[in-house]
């Protein structure tokens, strides 16, 4: 059981939202003019790089260092430049004051099952991190088992994966510290909430998975672990922990150190037979599959599945029979069964249709199937003979977050959110077939005020592209209406309804919100990401500029108005638009963003993108990286459209190193007055696990900035009382 914790994604997704009776006071005062800024100055030094008889220029390198002192310094001038610069704005007081408020209603997560116990997650509203309960019942108020807020005052050190036992007797949680992708373990006993002396240090991309008789857990790590974030990651291996034991003296389970850039994880199958090991390439959406008896450790591993040829994902096992969900034979996606006496014969369980497969639980004896239909979900439920039992009915234009199931237990349950309500937790009865809202938040704002409306465009090559425009009901969609375009675009991940009451804060101010479904995401399946990876990268960018171009050709926006929002690879995304359209935005605002696309690979677990760039030592990729990487196609002199760069200094992920540059180049190559600034938080990392705190603070930055760049005055909030309970 692994425990989903409620809160604000990191990554922003479409988000629809409404107003209430708590007003934002606002100036209806000209709006402040852009104004070019003296931007700090930044070391330079004569590095120069070969790449396959090409010399590429690297003047910023010393700023990959995030810790000597030059850095610092830089960063402290630049985070005192941007605070001048967004404190300036007359409304910047207001719009944090009104994110808070909106951001002020509970939220939970679905509960999941264990031992007889139920699990899950609460935030009272303004918490930096959720609480963890528990209860034999759910729907009762639990006994809080974890408080992260009480770990450390700022609310910096986040849950970031839980396990409870198979009896439900011990309870492992992972920590992580200022967002870092390096974590914790530790391991309570759920009936005391007493911790146990047992503390895993240096854990990275790994969950917990306990032996069936609870003795201990497997777990996956680096045998090196290295903070600076300028060090390429290898070795991932899996260990066995036993409880009460030093870590040094854990087992090593599996390890391939002639395959240093292989990952792995483990499952533990319900049954307690047999220990499932995952096998992965990076981010490569393949993956290899072997088995290992837990009840004869002296049996040869079987290599169910041994040729990175697909992805295949277990979902549950019942005597010698496993079921995968895969794309193997599928780019949309199946599900197949296989007999683990007769390996080699896959029998088709949920053949490929239409609508793209998501994912897949084994939940109630039976299997629940989220679809991807125009980037919004529905969920079908098979019998694990394939009968189609019917669809579970939610309402339209929604989207799944976490489905909570245990194969022997009859109920399950799901989040359920879409542009217009925020997260409700739903009940699915698996007897009956029926589901029914569980749980809704009593929030602080009506919903019944906003709209949101999906529509398709054309891309450069005619490809058909999904957008949803979110807004309030009574602002129209004009070239005078200010917008802010998301995307994403990579990795195979959909971007897909979703709420937020950041989004909803904009939306209050008289801004639309539009979301397109560009390709590298999963929305259409393996194909659709495919074409948005290495070589075809350009059609992400090409699809992200032809939803622009339509916001303004139909007259919803204009270029003054247009600004462009994305992080991590949407980062990317938002880097390389606005360097080969410079003049087609209003403003841009590229987060944790992968910025250098000539070095990205030589830091931290930056090698294991490559399935969807390639690499610029190889004389194949390196001509399409240059092309398009942000850093190397920033052009002296060019009018760059305001840009507000946000990073965490200890991004151990996508390290800031890439903002740092990115933003240094471009404040020196500057050709206008549009400010280039840069926001640094000192505090976290990627964005997982970021305090509620922070997040509404750099949320009123963003949209405070932006006031001040497409040069609007933002709508009051008109008295409304809360629709939504």
């Amino acid at each position: 059981m692994s425990l989903p914790i409620s809160g604000s994604c990191a990554v922003a997704l479409l988000f629809a939202a409404c107003h209430t009776g708590t007003t934002m006071r606002t100036t209806e005062a000209e709006p402040l003019r852009p104004v070019r800024p003296a931007y700090p100055q930044p070391e330079r030094a004569e590095v120069v790089d070969d790449y396959h008889g090409t010399r590429v220029a690297d003047p910023y390198r010393g700023l990959e260092d995030p810790d000597s002192a030059p850095t610092v310094r830089w960063i402290e001038a630049q985070n005192a430049l941007t605070r001048e610069y967004v404190d300036a704005v007359p409304q910047r007081a207001a719009i944090e004051a009104r994110l808070s408020a909106l951001w002020n209603y509970e939220r939970l997560s679905p509960p999941s099952h264990e031992g007889g116990l139920w699990f899950w997650s609460r935030n009272d509203g303004l918490q930096n991190q959720s609480v963890i309960l528990v209860s034999p019942r759910p729907g009762v108020d639990g006994r809080v088992l974890l408080d992260p807020n009480t770990l450390r005052a700022d609310g910096t050190i986040s849950v970031t994966s839980t396990s409870a036992s198979k009896d439900g007797r011990y309870f492992a949680y992972l920590l992580s510290e200022a967002g870092s992708d390096w974590n914790s373990v530790r391991v309570k006993e759920t009936a005391t909430g007493r911790n146990l002396p047992d503390k895993l240090q240096w854990i990275k991309f790994s969950g917990v998975s306990w032996a069936p008789d609870a003795s201990g857990f497997y777990y996956s790590t680096y045998p090196e672990h290295d903070t600076s974030g300028t060090k390429a990651l290898a070795n991932h291996t899996l260990y066995f922990h036993r409880l009460g034991t030093a870590q040094e003296d854990d087992v090593i389970v599996h390890a391939r150190p002639d395959e240093p850039e292989w990952g792995f994880g483990a499952q533990v199958t319900d049954d307690g037979e047999l220990l499932v090991i995952t096998q992965t390439q990076g981010t490569e959406q393949k993956n290899r599959v072997h088995l290992k008896s837990l009840k004869d450790p002296a049996a040869p591993v079987v290599k169910l599945f041994d040729a990175f040829d697909a992805e295949y994902n277990f979902l549950a096992k019942r005597g010698p029979r496993l079921w995968f969900q895969t794309d193997k034979g599928a780019a949309r996606g199946r599900i197949v069964a296989v007999d683990v006496t007769a390996p080699d014969q896959l029998i088709e369980v949920v053949p490929e249709g239409r609508d793209a497969i998501e994912g897949s639980v084994a939940a109630g004896g039976k299997l629940v199937v989220t679809y991807l239909v125009d980037a919004a979900n529905e969920l079908r439920v098979y019998a694990l003979d394939g009968r189609d039992l019917g669809r579970i009915e939610t309402p339209p234009l929604g989207s799944v977050g976490v489905f909570a199931g245990d194969f022997d237990v009859p109920e399950a349950f799901f989040s359920y959110t879409s542009t217009t309500a925020p997260s409700e937790i739903w009940r699915w009865d698996a007897r009956t077939g029926k589901a029914e809202r569980f749980w809704s938040p009593k929030v602080p704002f009506a919903t019944d005020e906003y709209v949101t409306e999906r529509s398709f465009y054309a891309s450069r090559d005619g490809t058909r592209i999904p957008l949803y425009v979110s807004r309030r009901r009574d602002v129209p969609l004009t070239k005078d209406t200010p917008c802010i375009l998301y995307g994403y675009g990579g990795f195979n991940v959909a971007i897909k309804p979703a709420f937020s009451p950041g989004v909803l804060a904009w939306l209050e101010m008289g801004g639309s919100y539009a979301v397109a479904n560009i390709r590298g995401g999963s929305e259409y399946g393996r194909e659709w990401h495919e074409a948005g990876t290495k070589e075809r990268k350009q059609n992400v960018f090409d699809d992200f500029i032809a939803a622009a171009e339509h916001l303004i050709s139909v007259g919803w926006t204009s270029s003054p108005k247009l600004a462009i929002r994305g992080g991590s690879n949407g980062g990317l995304l938002v880097g390389a638009c606005m360097t080969q359209r410079p003049e087609l935005y209003g403003a841009a605002l590229p987060a944790v963003g992968v910025l250098d696309m000539l070095r990205y690979h030589r830091f931290t677990i930056g090698w294991a993108w490559a399935s969807d760039y390639g690499r610029a030592d190889d004389p194949r990729a390196f001509p399409y990286l240059a092309g398009y990487s942000p850093l190397h196609n920033l052009k002296p002199g060019t009018c760059y459209p305001p840009t507000l760069v946000t990073t965490g200094q200890h991004d151990d992920r996508v390290v800031p190193a890439h903002s740092f540059k990115f933003a240094a180049a471009l404040q020196a190559a500057q050709g206008c007055d549009n400010p280039c600034l840069i926001r640094v938080e000192t505090r976290g990392g990627h964005g997982a696990g970021k305090p509620t705190a922070l997040q509404i603070e750099e949320l009123a930055d963003q949209w405070a900035f932006l006031v001040r760049a497409l040069r609007f005055t933002p709508r009051a909030s008109g008295p409304r009382v809360a629709n939504h309970e």
